[in-house]
């Protein structure tokens, strides 16, 4: 499919992450005393000293990891003075002396936070809020008990309001199931609150009459809570897994969402998305259809999403959407992309009854076909591609850039100065297209802004992932480029099969890290 689900997951993760509450700080702030500076010479050493320790992988360039710093900071501060004392610590991982840190940790975009215990033995993802209160409240659970027992109604009935919550009753805290649940909160500690009691009758929806072993999970969605007895692991884990997750997916500001959209975004299943803005009259009569629909086409392997057009901003520029088109219902799958703009809430399930039935054309976006393009490097729109790359008879390189890339950028003069060069070999092309505002063929691999790709007139697709010099470039057109196609030929089209690599290809994290 022309969109990796992959790269927005990622993009996803570190903007909304990031907390939107930091969006308006833009200067850089130094770091003090309080957060330790590690790097290649330093990291084993300082995290074999620690139990428990924090550390941020971020870039310097990386305005969301600027925006962060000064609440890691005064974070940092706080938490030195805790009992016991957690360590908050940085990794400048843009730097290629930490790369085998980076790696390791794999770090795939910035900022990234991993809660590393144990001298190093156990590393988790960090899943808490990114303002100084937030982190030195959400740390501060991370070093005391996984589980916390419950003795008293008033305590008991708030656990509502924390999102997805797991409640283990026991009528006595010792035994297999006990200590398998204790596991399982240890290890899932990062993304739900574990509680524990021996007196059902306290809890919300609580019922005197259930002793136990059971485990109740409570969450502000769906049923709004369920049961299970079975106390092995790996089932208490996909418990947790199925029934922690709502059968629609919100996409706002709220940050209790954030774990559910990572997650939504990184299932292999196709996307029904309904964007629309949350202050509609007709709000829940669309929750309500959505919901309705996730339910009847669960057998169909869709996932669904409602998302607040205001909060979903990032998504639609990287979709390539419009926010005059809501209330709009988009489906993404492999077969490509299928939109209704402007849908009325009785109009959700028919039309994803036409999709399933496979009755609606896929929508590709494009810019409109350039009237003039005489410069030295040629305008690519999806609609133009075949023209100028596949039926053209040239040998042709092909960079696909975004607007805001600063990298792309860079590259611009480079390629403008290719182009020149090789002005007079009628035979070589040199292009782009902006990924952005044209669906990109299944043929190219696009997951990071530049991404170049060179077809030659004899139909072979390569990735190019050589140096960005006009030399560099230059010689590798020369090394790959075809003869001369002879009229009356037809170059063969052969799509995604044929792609040789000029080298080993970057990895997804490289072409984050030339994206964010």
């Amino acid at each position: 499919m022309a969109i990796s689900l992959a790269l927005l997951f990622a993009l996803l993760s570190v903007i909304l992450l990031s907390g939107h509450a930091l969006a308006k700080t833009e200067t850089a702030v130094e770091l003090g005393e309080a957060v330790l500076t590690l790097d290649a010479a330093n990291f084993s050493d300082v995290v074999a000293k620690h139990q428990f320790i924090v550390v941020e992988f971020y870039a310097p360039w990386c305005g969301h990891c600027k925006q962060l710093a000064p609440e890691y900071e005064k974070a940092a501060a706080v938490l030195r003075n805790n009992d016991p004392p957690v360590a908050l610590a940085k990794v400048d991982a843009y730097d290629e002396r930490n790369k085998e840190i980076k790696d390791k940790y794999q770090v795939h975009a910035y900022p990234t936070i991993k809660i590393i215990e144990n001298g190093g033995s156990n590393v988790r993802g960090y899943g808490g809020p990114r303002d100084a209160e937030g982190i030195v409240q959400y740390l501060k659970k991370q070093v005391g008990p996984a589980s916390i027992e419950l003795r008293s109604a008033e305590v008991a009935q708030s656990i509502g309001d924390k999102g997805v919550v797991l409640v283990g009753v026991f009528p006595e805290f010792a035994g297999v199931e006990y200590e398998n649940f204790m596991a399982v909160a240890e290890k899932k500690r990062s993304d739900y609150d574990f509680f524990h009691t021996s007196d059902a009758g306290i809890l919300p929806h609580g019922d005197q009459a259930i002793k136990g072993p059971v485990v109740r999970l409570f969450k502000p969605f769906d049923e709004l809570f369920v049961d299970s007895q079975d106390f092995d692991k790996d089932a208490l884990e996909k418990f947790i897994e199925v029934s922690g997750f709502p059968t629609v997916v919100t996409f706002d500001a709220d940050p209790t969402n954030h774990k559910f959209l990572e997650r939504y975004y990184s299932t292999p299943s196709a996307k029904a998305m309904l964007f629309l803005n949350f202050s509609d009259d007709r709000i829940e009569a669309f929750k309500s259809q959505i919901q309705e629909a996730a339910k009847q086409f669960s057998a169909n392997n869709i996932s669904f999403l409602i998302g607040d057009v205001e909060a979903a901003d990032r998504a639609f520029q990287y979709f390539g959407l419009k926010e005059n088109d809501v209330p709009l219902l988009f489906v993404i799958a492999q077969s490509g992309k299928y939109l209704n703009p402007t849908i009325d809430p009785d109009q959700v399930i028919p039309w994803l009854k036409q999709y399933i039935y496979g009755n609606l054309t896929p929508y590709v976006k494009s810019e409109p076909i350039p009237k003039v393009n005489d410069q030295p490097v040629k305008v690519v729109v999806a609609d133009s591609i075949d023209d100028i790359v596949f039926n053209s008879g040239k040998n042709v390189l092909l960079e696909f850039y975004a607007p805001w890339c600063g990298h792309c950028r860079k590259l611009d003069p480079i390629l403008e100065a290719v182009a020149v060069s090789l002005q007079d070999d009628e035979d070589v092309v040199i292009a782009k297209m902006d990924g952005t505002a044209n669906d990109i063929p299944t043929d190219f691999a696009v997951e990071g802004y530049p991404t170049i790709y060179f077809y030659s007139t004899t139909g072979d697709l390569y990735s190019y992932n050589g140096g960005r010099t006009a030399e560099d470039i230059i010689k590798f057109i020369k090394e790959h480029k075809g003869p001369r196609a002879v009229a009356g030929d037809e170059v063969t089209q052969t799509g995604a099969g044929a792609v040789e690599e000029d080298m080993t290809p970057s990895s997804p994290s490289e072409l984050l890290k030339d994206e964010l």
